[in-house]
Order: structure tokens, then sequence, then C-alpha cells
């Protein structure tokens, strides 16, 4: 509350307080430099004193890493820091041994597995036995509750870091999807433990004056859908959407390589059964975090993530609910039933059978967690298609447990999109996921199913800019007459040259398995050749079981080509990596 001296009068204290009240750290921040910006005949402040040098390592693979270590930087630089940002493709744990002031952004994807760009840095440092001593450190851990292994990696280089003599300056922060608070929270903490107490706080500068709106994750732009069509044939098991949207006056640029996220909103069938499993209405009324009341059957389309299931959850719900059998599930020598419960389950199969008397509204939307955007990856060139943007997307639908289960996102594009639709999205940018910046460099990219999308944008843009270099796409699904996706655009692309080999894989059309692997066995002979030419190798799609499969087939084609050992070729794939010819978009 502002202190009843502050030069205001009481109504202006009273609707300052509440103003105030109702603001995040992210929002009091951007309005005290609105403020400070605005402020023409301010006397002007002396510039903080100099705090000494700080080291930002980041490890990213979406980029939200990279996108916070940047403003960490700049909110740094603010409080007198000498500053930098590492990634952690860039630096070595050796390198950790000089530096004094360390704060680490670190996001864990899959199944607790490191980004990609910082496998080889977190493995070195995980068995790294370095003094560390004269460091000083705190780290934010990005990653997603519905995993089991939420934060790993922060976790694990959190307790090395300590183990290995360095001083932890503030608590790790392990951030959900929504991030923004929890680091805007962990940001000041950090940066007020690390500097000088006369140093200035922690401001985001703004403009004195705003012209126009800015779209971006904070304000997603509601892009008019152009068209939406099924790309697979009749017959097919599967259903792969190809999505235009219009990116007119938003603002919005992206390259290929990019992805798009879109908010989506929960069908009315998932929002009915989940409100019958609680034993409400939806009429009630809740209170939503930074949006106010609403009615909740519209929170629980708009706002929530009603599906995916946690130990985060299960933990809200068990309270919630006052369950001892849900608390003995979730018990430490339980982990095993715990796992078995979750798998192809949703939050609805553990209301059921943990609150089988209902629950209150309120105690329902306590145990949700924001509906997060889903990120795909962009399947079009700006150059090809100015002020457009094109998805392709695979609707997700299955059965587990005797119910039928559907992906959020692309079930709501598939069934609750058509065009003239407004969907909200906005661009985020992926630099561990770029085109050569040579247009004669040969690329070569594998991407079986929807993995596809990003080459589709990196062969229109190389076709738009006329390089000159080789572009061989290895593409496979299950059939060829059905799963085919975009195929007269890879015979035109291949008629005028500007793809230079096609390599496919159908799995189904013949007895035996035959998957894009196999086709890079067959054609080792070029493929390493191109390699030797200086290619870039690229690799989009299904991480679990296909981009393992890949790059095993990428270290036995150098293996056999070179003649060489399975260790020597290892590093060579490894020197691929190191030197950004070997990159991969999994999922």
């Amino acid at each position: 509350m502002l202190p009843e001296h502050a030069p205001f009068t009481s109504d202006q204290r009273q609707a300052l307080d509440s103003l105030l009240a109702g603001l995040d750290p992210v929002q009091r921040g951007w309005l005290s430099g609105f403020l400070a910006a605005s402020g023409s005949h301010a006397p002007a402040t002396p510039a903080p004193v100099a705090a000494g040098k700080l080291t930002v390592l980041y490890g990213t693979e979406s980029g939200n890493s990279e996108v916070l270590a940047d403003r960490t930087v700049k909110a740094a630089k603010k409080r007198g820091f000498q500053a930098a940002m590492k990634n952690m493709s860039e630096i070595s744990p050796l390198d950790l041994a000089k530096v004094t002031n360390l704060l680490v952004i670190v996001s864990t994807w899959g199944d607790g597995e490191p980004p990609e760009s910082a496998v080889t840095f977190y493995k070195d440092f995980m068995a790294a036995d370095i003094a560390l001593s004269n460091v000083r450190y705190s780290v934010c851990a990005l990653g997603d509750t519905s995993y089991e292994k939420f934060c790993q990696i922060g976790k694990d280089m959190d307790a090395h870091l300590e183990g290995l003599g360095a001083t932890r300056i503030s608590a790790r922060e392990d951030c959900d999807v929504d991030y923004e608070d929890a680091y805007a929270s962990w940001l000041e903490n950090s940066l007020s433990a690390l500097a000088p107490t006369s140093a200035a706080p922690v401001v985001v500068a703004a403009p004195a004056v705003i012209s126009t709106v800015e779209y971006g994750k904070k304000n997603p732009f509601p892009a008019e859908v152009i068209d939406s069509v099924v790309l697979n044939g009749e017959g097919t098991s599967k259903e792969t959407l190809h999505l235009e949207f219009s990116l007119a006056a938003s603002g919005l640029t992206y390259e290929p390589g990019d992805a798009l996220a879109v908010l989506p909103v929960n069908a009315p069938d998932m929002v009915k059964a989940m409100l019958q499993a609680a034993k409400l209405t939806g009429n009630e009324e809740v209170e939503v975090k930074n949006v106010g009341r609403k009615l909740l059957a519209d929170a629980l389309r708009e706002d929530y993530d009603i599906t995916a299931i946690s130990r985060v959850v299960l933990t809200k719900l068990a309270e919630a609910a006052d369950s001892a059998l849900l608390r003995e599930l979730l018990a430490d020598d339980a982990k095993e039933r715990l796992k078995e419960f979750n798998t192809g389950r949703e939050i609805i199969d553990a209301v059921l059978k943990f609150a089988p008397n209902g629950l209150s509204a309120d105690a329902l939307t306590g145990i949700f967690r924001k509906l997060p955007p889903r990120l795909y990856s962009i399947a079009s060139s700006p150059l090809a298609h100015p002020d457009e943007v094109h998805l392709t997307v695979a609707a997700v639908r299955y059965e587990s447990h005797g119910r039928a289960r559907k992906g959020v996102c692309s079930t709501y594009l598939a069934d609750l999109v058509k065009a003239g639709d407004p969907v909200q999205i906005f661009v985020q940018p992926n630099k561990n996921f770029r085109l050569p910046a040579d247009g004669s460099t040969p690329i070569i990219m594998v991407g079986p199913g929807t993995g596809v999308a990003p080459f589709r944008a990196f062969v229109e843009h190389r076709a738009a800019l006329g390089s000159s270099g080789k572009n061989w796409l290895f593409f496979g699904d299950q059939h060829y007459t059905y799963d085919f996706l975009y195929q007269l655009e890879w015979q035109d692309f291949l008629k005028d040259g500007v793809l230079s080999r096609l390599a496919v894989a159908f799995s189904r059309d013949q007895p035996e398995k035959v998957y894009v692997q196999d086709r890079m066995i067959q054609q080792a002979a070029e493929l390493y050749q191109w390699l030797e030419e200086g290619a870039h190798f690229y690799v989009c799609g299904d991480a679990n079981r296909m981009a393992h499969d890949v790059h095993e087939a990428l270290i036995s084609v150098v293996e056999n080509q070179a003649g060489i050992s399975r260790t020597a070729a290892e590093v060579y794939v490894e020197d691929l990596k190191k030197s950004k010819r070997y990159q991969r978009d999994v999922y």
C-alpha cells in the first residue's frame, strides 16, 4: 500500500492501491519503466553501481530459455553488471571455474532430457569434478508439469553446482509452461542477492509513446483462417490437416525453421464430461487469475488445462477431495503404481476415481494449470506466401481405459475451426533450426509424417531465393496412395530442379516395414558424399523412436562409408552437431 505521506489525495491513494494490487510482477515492471520514460522533467538518476561480471548460461529447445536469458542480461546491465549470455553449446564445464556470478536458465523436454543443443555440455558437466567454490549461482528451470521428470535438467544442474562447491544465492525456480510470473520473481530475487544494495531495482523499460499494438506471446494475434484441408486420401487411418492463416496487419514475422504457437480452447464435450465428473452445472462463477470472474463452463473451455495429468495435479486433487486413497498413490514408495495409473489417463479419470462425491467449482479449478499454447513447426516460407503462415497438423484421436481421447489443439483445429474464424497465435523463433547462411550449401532433410512441415518451408524459401544448393528430402508415412503429404508440390519441385533428390518410405505398402532410416542406409554412399561436400543434415518429427533410429543410421552411414570405427563415427556426427551442420526439431 502507498504510505500516507505519499503526495496523493486519499481517493488517489485508494485508486492506486486497488490498481497495483491487481498487477503481476511483469506488469509492475512495465508500468515503472513507462512512468520513468515519460517523466520528461524528472531529474536524471545516477548510473547504477558497477556490480561485476555476470554469466547467463542457457540451454534451450524451443527458444524460451534463450529469450529469458536475453531479458536477464538486459535487466542485469541495468543493475550495473557486465553481463553476457552463453549458450551451453558454446561453453565447456571447465569454463565455469572462471565465472564468479552465474545464472542458469535451462529447459527440460521429453522424459527428463536436456535440450538438443545442450546435450554435450550437460553430460560433460554432470560427469565433471571441478572446484567451483568461487561461483555464486542460481538456476531457473523450465519444464512442463504434465511430464513425470518436471524440470529435471534444472534440478540436476542445481544440485551438481552445489556439490562442486558453488554457492546458491537464491532458490531454484521450477517453472511450468506458464512461466512469466515465476521467472520475474526468480530474476528479482537473484539479481537482488547478487547486486550491491545500492543498485537500481529491475525495471523493464517501456517507450514513452506506444503508437501501435504489438502482437506476441503476451498478446497473441487473432489470425483469420484462410484455408483448412485434409491432406490424406480416402481410405487412410490418418487425418493430417494443412492450415493457412493470415498475418495481415499483425506485424508478425518468421523465418523457415520457426514454430507457430496456437492457443486452443477445450472441446465442448470435454468440458461437459469434466462438469459431470465434478457434479457441477457450469453456471457457477469462479475467479480466473489475471482475467476476473467467469462462468465455470467458460473458464474450463478457455482458461484451464483440463486433460494433462501429473503428480502436481494429483497432489492438489488429493487435498481438494481429501482422498486417503490418492495420498497413498502419491507416496514415495508408490512411484511405479503412480506411473502406471497416469499412463493413458487424463484428469477426468482421477476426478471420477478419487472425488466420487464431486468438487466445488473453486476446488475443481484449483487443481488445474493454465491452458498452454501448442507449438507447431511452420510449413511455409514468408517469401513464397507473404502475410501468411501455414501449418501441417495431425489430428490426434485414440481410446484408452475405455474412454475416447483426443489432442486438445489438433482437434480444436480439425473440428472447431473453419475458414474465416480467428485463431490466437504467436511466433516462437527457433534459432537452432535454420537454413545455411550460404545458399550454395547442400542440405539433407529427414521428415516423415508431419515432420515434413519445416522442409516444405525450407524448399519454398530456397526456391524463392534462387539458391543453388542441392536439396535432398527423405519422407515417409504409411501408404503412398493415402499419405504422401504434399505429393504434387514435391513432384513440381523435382521437375523444376529445386528438389535434387526425393527418397520415400511407405511402411505399410509391402509385407516388411520400410522407414526413412532404411532409405538412408540404402543410399549411404551418396549421403556420405553430400556430407563430405559440406551438406547440412536436418531431422524433424517424433523424438521417441524416429529421431533415435535416424541418428543411429547416420552413425552407421559414416562408419561404413568412411571405413572408421563406431567411436570415430560418433565423433564425426558429434562434430556435425557442434558446427551446426546437424540440427533436429523433434517432439
